[in-house]
């Protein structure tokens, strides 16, 4: 069962733009690529996602940390959840996944 909050991942259009507005908010991010912008607050990464968009994602995701990214996703799956982003690694072992609940929210896993 996830239980820590490991990062919300925003999706935006404009990088650059984005990148300015969370800068002045968060200050310097700690990652600065052209495919993820991260910075740190009060110890949870907030991720600016550039292709956040073309993968169906409308708003902020929450990713939640797990041991076992496949059973969280089964047992998400029995719960209602329907899988939109399958786990795939993106750099250093770490998987993510997105699901959706019944209404749409987006719901993030994350197994380092």
């Amino acid at each position: 069962m996830a239980k820590e909050l490991n990062n919300i991942a925003i999706p935006v259009r404009d990088l650059e733009a984005a990148k300015a507005l969370y800068t002045a908010l968060l200050g310097e991010p700690f990652a600065d690529s052209p495919y993820y912008v991260g910075y740190m607050a009060e110890g949870v990464q907030i991720g600016l996602d550039p292709n956040g968009h073309r993968h169906g994602h409308t708003g902020p995701i929450a990713f939640w940390k797990t041991q076992d990214i496949r059973a969280e996703i089964e047992a998400l799956k029995s719960a209602g959840a329907e899988v939109l982003d399958d786990p795939k690694d993106v750099g250093s072992g770490l998987l993510v996944a997105v699901l959706k609940d019944a209404d749409g929210n987006l719901i993030g896993l994350a197994q380092a």
